[in-house]
């Protein structure tokens, strides 16, 4: 694709959605013309703070609201260390990134909170492979099978009928899929 202003390359894509009619504008140049029309910034203008967009991610350096365990203490968390690696949790805050897996555990009390407010959960609650997914279904399936067993051994009839048709109903639902 061609710049709009000259015939250089296109290497800036913009894209403006309009609102009002449900449209978008597309304009495609070259890295100088979107210099020269400032859609980006100049070689001296400096790029987005990552360490400023983190310390407005992670907040205040402050204790935590966490509860610790009765056996271990409440940590300062600039006091907290990986014991793996040897990370402190100050360079983490300054870097954003975290390097080896101990470092989640290491950081627990103060990596929680900041989790919950970016991604209002701390769990994973997306999809799963669909090895995981058809071992999850088996095992459910299963574990009815075996309640409604032991229904009809306690001759708990109605309980064991509904089990059946539970099980009858999750059978159906996965072989339309």
């Amino acid at each position: 694709m061609k710049c709009q202003f000259c015939e250089n390359p296109a290497s800036v894509h913009v894209t403006k959605v309009v609102k009002a009619n449900k449209s978008k504008q597309e304009i495609h140049l070259c890295e100088r013309c979107a210099r020269r029309h400032n859609l980006i910034p100049d070689q001296a203008t400096p790029h987005v703070d990552l360490k400023a967009l983190l310390g407005l991610l992670l907040g205040p350096l402050q204790q935590p609201l966490v509860l610790a365990a009765p056996e271990q203490p409440a940590a300062e968390p600039l006091a907290l260390t990986c014991p793996t690696c040897g990370l402190k949790y100050e360079e983490f805050r300054a870097e954003g990134r975290l390097g080896c897996p101990d470092e989640y555990e290491a950081f627990r009390i103060t990596l929680e909170p900041l989790l919950e407010r970016i991604h209002r959960s701390q769990v994973h609650s997306g999809k799963l492979p669909l090895a995981v997914r058809q071992r999850n279904r088996d095992a459910e399936l299963r574990d009815l099978r075996k309640q409604m067993k032991a229904a009809a051994k306690a001759e708990q009839y109605e309980e064991a009928a509904r089990l059946r048709d539970l099980i009858r109903q999750k059978e159906a639902r996965d072989e339309s899929r």
